[in-house]
């Protein structure tokens, strides 16, 4: 029986590319699918589009894939990206710029299509269409603060793509998992489009655990691992090997990494990433199939070896999510640190003096927010603190403090309520970090769309030459 071998590439946008060169000297791979947009990752790529409209694309897809194409050259294999974030086509072009300073040529395929923005602009667009997708609030609250929106397309034009002999795919917003399906689809000669037969559905949900399992890089082999008591025995993190799956035409899989690399693939570390970002085990949605993860079984071979068998599909919706970003103020932040004796009480002094300047002055603000480094920054009030008595007890106090506010002006004023502290106010230790700091905030709206105004839109389109 047939079956491909496919690789994680990134899991983040900066996230580190030297265990995928591992994957593609030592894994015996066909391809390499590499996740580059998180949730929010968009709205830093508009911030950089702001500055630059050239820009818009993840720009570590260009020292990537300049250290990665001599091995997927050598080893035959192919690879797909969504760097191409607010920009496919710059990211492109980019690359083969790149490409072209080392003497070097490569088919290029870009997709795009899945910026929805006009629609989300349009004032003929019906009150109940593109509603927060939580609160149930109608677009038209945000619409003139709307910068980008952006539909998570599936694996189809991947798969256009790669039949269309594309050693590299830049995409934009791709549902993660669609980045990893695409190839599987293209190489086992899978239906995708239209799917209605059990078989068909449940081999991409087969192909979608597969993509679930490794959009996230070395947390899918035993990086970030939170098991109590468990996590200190993953080996070599210095060295991990970002997991890959070989998958059989049935849609049995499995699951390991390139020999002589750190990490674990085990029944556990698999476990953990299944259920990562899944909000209903049962009804897992994406472009391409809904996933029910109940009868999943993963099997332990041992060896870093875990075989995924018992997905079940059914047939998508026929809509689509949509992640949009929107202006939403400013934010300045300001971190000191208070020291022993009475350290707690120093802190409060100051952040009282504060609030004090804040209601004088009138300057705007929807919040101020204030956390301690240390004591519940990581869990917020799920952290309760000690009594005043023990804080003041502790060597050293550290205060954050976010401003956030409807007024540039106001944010880049926040930090000049400070430095006079430093002589008139409770002794502190450390200094002011962030006196000059601020940054503008985009709200995120999601939504959905039908995917009718979508797909009719998506197209690929071939850069490049033959290597």
């Amino acid at each position: 029986m047939k079956s491909i071998r496919i690789g994680a590439g990134l899991g983040f946008y900066g996230d580190n590319w030297e265990p995928v060169a591992a994957s593609i000297e030592r894994g015996g791979l066909q391809f390499i699918a590499s996740d580059h947009l998180a949730e929010l990752t968009l709205a830093i790529l508009q911030k950089d589009r702001q500055r630059d409209p050239a820009l818009g694309y993840a720009r570590d897809v260009v020292p990537m894939l300049l250290r990665l194409w001599p091995l997927m050259r050598e080893h035959g294999v192919r690879f797909v990206c969504n760097a191409g974030g607010l920009n496919p086509m710059g990211a492109a072009q980019a690359v083969l710029a790149a490409f072209g300073a080392k003497g070097w040529a490569a088919r290029i395929a870009v997709v795009a299509g899945d910026d929805v923005l006009p629609r989300l602009l349009d004032d003929d667009t019906p009150a109940a269409e593109l509603a927060h997708l939580f609160t149930g609030e109608p677009v038209a609250q945000v619409r003139e603060r709307l910068v980008f929106g952006n539909a998570y397309l599936g694996a189809a034009p991947i798969v256009r793509a790669l039949d269309a002999g594309a050693h590299i795919v830049i995409t934009g917003r791709v549902a993660d998992a669609a980045l990893f399906l695409g190839p599987l689809v293209h190489g086992l000669g899978w239906t995708l489009g239209g799917a209605t037969e059990a078989i068909d559905l449940n081999r991409l949900a087969q192909g979608l655990t597969v993509g679930h399992l490794l959009e996230c890089s070395g947390q899918g082999s035993g990086g970030n691992f939170g098991s109590q008591g468990a996590w200190q025995a993953i080996p070599d993190l210095a060295h991990i090997g970002y997991p890959l799956a070989e998958v059989w035409e049935d849609g049995t899989a499995l699951i390991t990494k390139a020999p002589g690399t750190g990490g674990r693939i085990n029944f556990d570390t698999v476990r953990q990433q299944l259920l990562y970002e899944v909000h209903n085990p049962h009804a897992y949605h994406s472009p391409d199939v809904v996933l029910d993860m109940g009868g999943i079984v993963l099997h332990d071979e041992g060896h870093d070896r875990v075989r995924l068998t018992g997905a079940c599909g059914q047939a998508p919706g026929d809509q689509l999510k949509v992640v949009a970003g929107y202006r939403d103020g400013y934010r300045a932040e300001v971190t000191w640190g208070f020291s022993w004796p009475d350290a707690w009480d120093k802190a409060q002094a100051a952040i009282h003096t504060i609030r004090t300047q804040l209601a004088e002055k009138r300057i705007p603000h929807d919040e101020l927010f204030v956390e301690y480094p240390g004591l519940n920054s990581a869990h917020g009030a799920l952290a309760p603190l000690p009594d005043a008595a023990v804080l003041n007890t502790m060597n050293e106090i550290w205060t954050r403090l976010v401003l956030r506010t409807p007024s540039k002006a106001a944010a880049d004023g926040f930090g000049r309520l400070f430095p006079w502290l430093a002589l008139s106010g409770p002794a502190y230790t450390c200094g002011f970090n962030g006196l000059h700091n601020t940054s503008e905030l985009l709200g995120i709206w999601p939504t959905l769309i039908p995917r009718a105004l979508v797909e009719p839109n998506i197209q690929v389109d071939m850069l490049g030459g033959v290597p």
